[in-house]
C-alpha cells in the first residue's frame, strides 16, 4: 500500500470519527421524547448535526478516492479501524465508560484490520 493510500484511510477513519462524535453531541442536545417532526427540525437547526454531516460528505469523497485505488474487498475490512478510533474517542473525549468486553471485540476487528491490510 503506497503512503498515499494510508493517508486517504487515516483520514477517512479520521472523518468518521469526527463525524460520529458531532453526531452524538447534536443528538445529546435534541428534544427526547419528541415526534419526528420536531426532533428533525431540531437536528436541522443543530451545528453538531450540521457538522457531523458536513464530515460525512468529506469522508464520501475521501472513500470515493480510496475506492478508485484499491478493492473494496480490502478497503472495506481496513475502513473497520474506525471501530478503535470511535471507541477510544468516545471514552477519551466524550467520557463514555468502554467495557472490557467492548475493548476486547475493538481489539479483535483491529487485529483483523491488519491482517487484511497486509495483503494490500
Amino acid at each position: 500500500m503506497t503512503p498515499w493510500i494510508i493517508f486517504w484511510f487515516v483520514l477517512s477513519v479520521a472523518c468518521d470519527v469526527a463525524g460520529q462524535l458531532c453526531f452524538k453531541i447534536g443528538a445529546d442536545r435534541l428534544p427526547q421524547g419528541a415526534d419526528f417532526r420536531t426532533t428533525a427540525a431540531a437536528a436541522l437547526r443543530c451545528g453538531w448535526v450540521t457538522a457531523g454531516l458536513a464530515t460525512y460528505v468529506a469522508e464520501f469523497f475521501i472513500w470515493l478516492r480510496i475506492l478508485a485505488e484499491v478493492p473494496l474487498s480490502i478497503a472495506f475490512p481496513i475502513a473497520s479501524a474506525n471501530f478503535l478510533a470511535i471507541a477510544l474517542a468516545s471514552a477519551v473525549l466524550l467520557g463514555e465508560r468502554v467495557g472490557r468486553r467492548q475493548w476486547l471485540g475493538a481489539f479483535l476487528i483491529t487485529c483483523g484490520v491488519i491482517v487484511v491490510a497486509q495483503t494490500a
